[in-house]
C-alpha cells in the first residue's frame, strides 16, 4: 500500500440507527502510522462511528463512501473487514461464556494470518506470544485461560481488548473509550502500546474525554464530532480547548 495514501478515507458517512440519523455526511481521513483523536459531547455520534466502519448490523449506512488499505470498506462484511486489518476495541466490551479466552484470541490471530498468507500458529507458539503481551498490559497470565471477560472487572476487560490489538497488529484501530475504568498503570499501558505498534504502521483512530493521555499520545490530529459531522479539526490545542470550555459553546457577544 502506498504510504502517502490513507489508510483509512472517510467521505461525507450518513449511518442512521432506526429511523434515527446520528451521522449526517462525516468525512475524515487517517494516514498509516498516525494517531487521530476523536472527541464529541455524550451521543454526538463517535461510537457509532467506529461501530458502522466495523460493520455492526445495527448501523445502517444511508450514504457516502469508505475506503480502508485501498479497497471498498463498505463492500466488506464484518469478519472480511477484521481480516483486512480493522481493529474495534468495545466501549463496553462483553462477556463471551463458555469460550477460552485463549481460544477466542487464536482463533481470530490464526484468521489474519490466513487472509496474509502467513502459516497458523500452533498452542504453543500463541502461548508464548500470549504471555509477553498479557504481562506487557497488566493482565493476569490466568486470564488467557478463563472464559472471554467473564467475571473479569471494568479495567481487566479493557487490559483483555489490549491483549487483542497487541497480538492482532491491525492496520487501524479504532480505540472507543479505551482508557474508561482504567487505573494509572492501565492508560500507561495504553499509551506504551500505542506509540509501539504506531512505529511498526498502525493508524489509530481513538475516542477519549481524557485530556492527559491525549497528551501523552502526541497526536496527529485531534477531531470535534458535532450534529453528526467532523466539525472541527486540529491538533492538541483544540483538545485543550475543548477540557476548558466544553461541548456546550456560547455564542460570541455582539458588539455595539
Amino acid at each position: 500500500m502506498n504510504t502517502n495514501q490513507p489508510v483509512l478515507q472517510v467521505q461525507e458517512l450518513r449511518v442512521a440507527i432506526g429511523e434515527r440519523e446520528v451521522l449526517r455526511g462525516a468525512s475524515l481521513a487517517i494516514q498509516p502510522g498516525s494517531v487521530a483523536v476523536l472527541m464529541g459531547a455524550n451521543g454526538s455520534g463517535k461510537s457509532t462511528l467506529g461501530l458502522a466502519l466495523a460493520g455492526h448490523p445495527r448501523y445502517q449506512v444511508q450514504g457516502g463512501s469508505a475506503s480502508f488499505a485501498g479497497s471498498d470498506l463498505l463492500a466488506l462484511n464484518v469478519e472480511q473487514r477484521a481480516r483486512a486489518g480493522l481493529f474495534l476495541s468495545f466501549q463496553a466490551p462483553p462477556e463471551i461464556p463458555g469460550v477460552k479466552n485463549n481460544l477466542f484470541i487464536r482463533t481470530a490471530m490464526n484468521a489474519v494470518r490466513e487472509s496474509r498468507g502467513e502459516a497458523p500458529l500452533d498452542a504453543f507458539d500463541f502461548l508464548g506470544q500470549a504471555r509477553g503481551s498479557a504481562k506487557r498490559v497488566g493482565l493476569p497470565e490466568s486470564m488467557l485461560g478463563r472464559p472471554v471477560n467473564d467475571g473479569f472487572s471494568g479495567g481487566e476487560r479493557k487490559r483483555n481488548e489490549l491483549l487483542q490489538l497487541a497480538l492482532l497488529k491491525p492496520k487501524l484501530a479504532i480505540l472507543d473509550e479505551i482508557d474508561s475504568g482504567m487505573d494509572v498503570d492501565g492508560v500507561r499501558a495504553v499509551v506504551e502500546l500505542i506509540a509501539s505498534l504506531r512505529q511498526q504502521g498502525t493508524a489509530f483512530l481513538i475516542v477519549s474525554h481524557y485530556l492527559q493521555m491525549i497528551e501523552s499520545l502526541q497526536p496527529d490530529s485531534v477531531l470535534r464530532l458535532a450534529d453528526g459531522r467532523i466539525a472541527q479539526t486540529g491538533g492538541l490545542e483544540l483538545a485543550r480547548e475543548i477540557a476548558r470550555t466544553g461541548y456546550a459553546r456560547q455564542p460570541a457577544p455582539v458588539e455595539a
